[in-house]
């Protein structure tokens, strides 16, 4: 079962990849995007740790409502909405029960890519952060690294794609050749709670 302690080391570790690889994500998002998708996602969940650290909420859901409500209010553009909206939703769809199961994220997790998706009005295929999150929920019921390795696949396999939502749209084929940097870092997100879910195992 995972209480709300694990779903703070995992927004810790997403806060640490993050800012690890916030100058490749931002190198990404140069040429199809406005050159600020590492820096924007660093202050936002570097204000996630910090919110976390001070108000230590006490269930998984609020943990993850915490964090979204953090991310809306600190990162620009439309990162910060729609990285709010999947937390926050996922968060919701946990409700306010101590621990859940893997099961109970999975389903969870589910149900905020699906907000994503309606936020965004994309699917998977538009070139965005959809193409890692849709497969990593689908592959969440398997296992965490199962999640981990869906996403990693997502993200690379937007490269060659032309993007159809979002500012990358704008540049037609000139989008083709780039991965998606919202697939890139949300391949991290769910890398960080791999991560998470192996030190937890390791430390039973």
């Amino acid at each position: 079962m995972l209480d709300a302690d694990f779903f703070r080391r995992w927004m810790t570790a997403a806060h640490t990849a993050v800012d690890q690889e916030a100058d490749r994500l931002t190198e990404l998002d140069s040429p199809i995007g406005d050159a600020d998708h590492g820096s924007n996602l660093r202050r936002g969940f570097a204000a996630v740790t910090a919110a976390l650290e001070k108000e230590a909420p006490a269930t998984p859901g609020a943990v993850l409502t915490l964090a979204g409500r953090q991310l809306i209010s600190t990162v620009g553009g439309a990162s910060g909405p729609l990285y709010g909206t999947l937390l926050r939703r996922t968060g919701k769809a946990l409700g306010d029960e101590a621990e859940v199961s893997e099961a109970d994220l999975a389903r969870a997790l589910r149900t905020g890519v699906e907000a994503v998706a309606t936020l965004g009005g994309a699917a998977p295929g538009d070139k965005t952060m959809l193409d890692a999150l849709v497969p990593a929920a689908d592959a969440l019921g398997e296992s965490f690294d199962a999640a981990r390795r869906a996403a990693a696949e997502g993200a690379e396999a937007t490269t060659p794609l032309q993007a159809r939502k979002g500012r990358a749209s704008y540049l037609g084929e000139r989008s083709i050749g780039h991965e998606d940097p919202g697939a890139a870092s949300s391949a991290l997100l769910i890398s960080a709670l791999a991560r998470t879910a192996g030190a937890a195992e390791v430390a039973e």
